[in-house]
């Protein structure tokens, strides 16, 4: 996958978390996911609000890679499948010492109930 397009390897991740639930009050996710073309950071399909499948619906960015440490693993919404793919630029994933599900503030008691 290295020099395919959509796929930006210098492109810096926009933060540690997921963008979208960080500007809420109450936003809360399970895993994170990053984009390989801009570096945006969205939560998984299984958070509840799921903004990673969002970010694809509205740019088109079709790859996104695992960012929670230790995976390595892309997925092409476009064909619905994994791939690997090249190393992106550090980070690689959310910090080790992050939790997940986070922020941890804002996980409710029940939050197992609240995956999809």
């Amino acid at each position: 996958m290295t020099g395919t397009p959509g796929i930006d390897v210098a492109a810096p991740p926009s933060g540690t978390g997921c963008a979208e639930c960080l500007s809420s009050d109450s936003g809360w996710w399970f895993h994170l996911r990053r984009c390989a073309e801009c570096g945006h950071v969205g939560c998984c399909d299984s958070s509840p609000a799921q903004h990673a499948s969002h970010h694809f619906r509205e740019t088109g960015h079709r790859y996104m890679q695992s960012f929670e440490p230790g995976e390595t693993w892309f997925w092409d919404f476009e064909n619905q499948e994994a791939l690997q793919g090249p190393e992106l630029a550090a980070p690689t994933s959310r910090p080790e010492s992050q939790a997940a599900p986070a922020p941890a503030d804002r996980v409710p008691q029940d939050w197992q109930s609240h995956l999809h």
